[in-house]
């Protein structure tokens, strides 16, 4: 198994020290870094570098900068995927975004997560658990949502939130932790 591999299989893996991953976020940064600093008005250049940043896309998307991401190969964004400014992605697992999700500024989707043992995480070690995000989705602004999440189709959460389970399709969440709080 390759460090990929490993990295997306949810085990640990070395994500400090391992000198492919390393080049692999160093490029990946250095390609943010080139979007968000590309004059506004050439969109198209933008445009360009965002759809080569990220691993699938269905259509049409948004991505406001700045944004930033680990690797960019394991987002996938569906149709009509809006995100305002200061998207953070840390996609070290795949994080799958449904049709006509908007995302409201200053929110992070982090599949990386790091060992409760101190030796191991001193050792650089982490693990990552994908998140997926149905379809007709609003995240609100400031949300944090946590390795290994499932949102469900049709949610709504509110701003300021920290998902660190699922939620189920259908139903309005919020708070720290997020928790449902209607059903639609």
């Amino acid at each position: 198994m390759d460090i990929r591999e490993q990295m997306c299989s949810g085990e640990l893996y070395d994500a400090n020290f391992n000198q492919e991953l390393i080049e692999e976020r160093t490029a990946c940064k250095v390609k943010c870094q080139q979007y968000n600093t590309m004059p506004y008005e050439r969109g198209d250049e933008r445009r360009h570098i965002i759809e080569n940043m990220v691993g699938k896309h269905a259509g049409t998307f948004t991505i406001e900068p700045p944004f930033w991401c680990d690797y960019g190969y394991n987002i996938i964004l569906g149709e009509n995927f809006y995100s305002n400014h200061n998207l953070v992605i840390l996609d070290a697992a795949p994080v799958i975004f449904g049709r006509n999700v908007f995302v409201a500024p200053n929110c992070c989707f982090t599949t990386a997560g790091h060992p409760l043992d101190v030796e191991q995480r001193n050792k650089g070690l982490e693990y990552a658990r994908p998140i997926k995000v149905g379809d007709n989705v609003w995240i609100g602004a400031g949300v944090t949502v946590l390795p290994g999440v499932t949102i469900g189709d049709n949610v709504t959460i509110g701003a300021g939130s920290v998902v660190n389970r699922d939620i189920p399709a259908n139903t309005v969440a919020a708070g720290v932790p997020c928790r449902v709080i209607k059903e639609l």
